[in-house]
């Protein structure tokens, strides 16, 4: 009886973990393209160099397979600074990063161009729409918020929104 009861334990632990970790992000695995990390307060000095300017990004990351095309595709802060990607398409399970700075762009990085500062360090939120301006995911941080690293809300089937 004791073999049939430790089966059973083991059974209903297998199947319990998937829907707590499912629990613990939902929305996160259908999302596929969502704001994965913001470096809004670029480390050192606040110069306005352009390496001070570069340390300020944004990663956008493509969780699924397949190419999307972010061509359209708009970053916004609060105040509506905003960057649109122009002829960009986003590998499968890749990241791209959003600099503030002047550079060139490339597969992995994109510029901004910017020569001011865009992520406020004590609060804003970075919002990413699609070419129909349509919402797909924001990260807030500050007055917003308790912890420095945002708090997120997904798009798609969550458009109410849910914080994790």
């Amino acid at each position: 009886m004791t073999a049939v009861a430790a089966v059973a334990a083991a059974a209903v632990g297998a199947v319990a973990l998937p829907a707590a970790a499912a629990d613990h992000h939902p929305g996160r695995a259908r999302a596929a393209v969502f704001i994965s990390n913001v470096q809004y307060d670029s480390p050192g000095r606040d110069d306005r160099s352009n390496r001070s300017l570069n340390r300020e990004w944004v990663d956008v990351t493509n969780s699924t397979r397949r190419v999307v095309n972010l061509d359209g595709w708009t970053l916004e802060d609060e105040d509506g600074h905003t960057y649109t990607f122009d002829h960009f398409r986003l590998e499968g399970r890749s990241t791209v990063r959003v600099h503030t700075g002047i550079g060139r762009d490339s597969h992995t990085d994109v510029f901004q161009d910017r020569r001011n500062y865009v992520w406020d360090n004590y609060s804003d939120t970075a919002t990413l729409r699609n070419d129909r301006d349509r919402f797909v995911d924001e990260v807030s941080w500050g007055r917003h918020h308790d912890h420095r690293g945002g708090d997120h809300r997904h798009g798609g089937d969550h458009r109410g929104g849910h914080r994790h």
